[in-house]
């Protein structure tokens, strides 16, 4: 790990090395909490915002009817199906990353 610690407060030399493995121990526990906390502070910036825009799909049903992914342009004209849950094809575009 590359952390040194020294200590020199007792006069026995086996308290002074229980100490300083205490002291060792904490700074090894400070070092993984600071990873631990970096990488969940990656994770959550690369997270989208839930604002307006950032809708996966489209619901159109008045004057036309129609359903649209917008990442993958999938789009259908059956919107009964699915508001039914019928979402295979969406699923199917977005695994295989084709645009229409």
């Amino acid at each position: 790990s590359g952390i040194m610690v020294v200590c020199q407060q007792a006069r026995s030399q086996l308290a002074n090395k229980e100490e300083a493995m205490k002291m060792l121990k904490s700074q090894l526990y400070d070092i993984e909490l600071r990873k631990q906390n970096d990488a969940r502070a990656e994770i959550e910036n690369g997270k989208m915002k839930i604002e307006w825009g950032s809708q996966i799909r489209n619901y159109v049903m008045h004057p036309y009817k129609l359903v649209k992914d917008v990442r993958t342009g999938e789009e259908t004209s059956n919107v009964q199906a699915v508001m039914d849950g019928d979402l295979a094809a969406f699923h199917k575009a977005y695994l295989l990353g084709q645009k229409k």
